[in-house]
């Protein structure tokens, strides 16, 4: 592939001319009228409950959105939970990590009325309702995922995924980002630097593509599947697609990354602008009890879907929980 795009076309051709999407639907999201929801988290399970956290914004707004938690009162039907905490976050992040409830998303600084820096900010506790903020990324940059490692000769440390972006890195790699891995004993030990100097993993993106991982989970065969986006430009459209591969923590290696996911395998709706039309920016997977599993993502920044596809790590063993 090269930067000309014909790659990434001919690759999403291939996807288009085979792909098998069992189900398409909208997330329905109350009490929060006249708002958005989108680019949410996992719908996740606490305390006997199915909760999911949802990015919250107005239409004609633009990096002024809040991370909102609802319940799940139906078949992609979900409710505010009345009096829970309100984050200024973006695009959250939900996962158990070593016995604690991570909740990440993005938090964007201005400066005299105007949009200067964002980061990566993580909360984490006991309970949905209690969390704690402990610990924040490197200044402009979004998708650092967490995984507990469950197998190999790193097993109980915690997995780190960053994802640094900007000219640095197009000159460095050719891609607008990398994704990259290190491995931390605690959350204690989640700092800026230590995700800043995560090594880069190779061959995830071709020159002017960039991409990011939104959800991580230790598989039985010993790798960690990885389910992200990868984008590029087409023209005046910004195109975000779901993909996924399997990542070799001893090697730093990826290995069969594919599309899994694109903005028309979900049902037709608004976009908040035009460029964002071929937008799917992937929240990531629940299994399901007939093998398949629930992919999520927002699309259009405005809705969030849900789409039902094979298990793009069925040839590698179980998710572990």
């Amino acid at each position: 592939m090269t930067d000309d795009g014909k790659g990434i076309i001919r690759q999403r051709a291939e996807f288009d001319s085979g792909r098998r999407i069992y189900e398409s639907a909208l997330l329905n999201f109350h009490g929060v009228e006249g708002f958005d929801v989108y680019n949410c988290s996992i719908p996740f399970r606490h305390g006997g409950k199915d909760y999911i956290y949802g990015r919250v914004e107005r239409r004609g707004d633009w990096a002024r959105s809040w991370v909102r938690l609802f319940e799940n009162t139906g078949r992609d039907d979900w409710t505010l939970v009345p009096g829970s905490m309100i984050y200024q976050l973006e695009d959250p992040y939900a996962a158990q990590i070593k016995g604690s409830f991570v909740l990440g998303g993005t938090h964007v600084q201005y400066a005299a009325g105007e949009m200067a820096d964002f980061f990566g900010y993580f909360y984490r506790g006991s309970d949905i309702g209690d969390l704690s903020y402990f610990a924040t990324g490197p200044v402009n940059m979004k998708d650092i995922r967490l995984v507990e490692i469950k197998t190999g000769p790193h097993e109980g440390k915690i997995g780190v995924f960053s994802r640094p972006r900007g000219e640095e890195i197009r000159k460095k790699y050719g891609s607008e980002s990398m994704i990259g891995f290190t491995v931390i004993d605690s959350l204690d030990g989640l700092t800026a630097g230590v995700i800043a100097n995560a090594p880069p993993i190779g061959g995830l993106f071709d020159d002017n593509q960039w991409g990011g991982c939104n959800q991580c989970r230790p598989l039985e065969s010993g790798g960690i599947g990885v389910i992200g986006h990868k984008s590029y430009r087409d023209g005046d459209l910004l195109v975000y697609m779901n993909i996924s591969f399997v990542f070799d923590y001893e090697k730093n290696i990826a290995k069969d990354m594919k599309i899994i996911g694109t903005r028309d395998c979900y049902p037709a709706a608004p976009s908040k602008k035009p460029e964002l039309a071929d937008c799917a920016f992937t929240s990531g997977i629940v299994a399901r009890a007939d093998g398949k599993v629930d992919l999520y993502s927002g699309i259009g920044d405005a809705y969030e879907g849900r789409i039902v596809i094979d298990d793009p790590f069925a040839a590698y063993g179980k998710i572990l929980a």
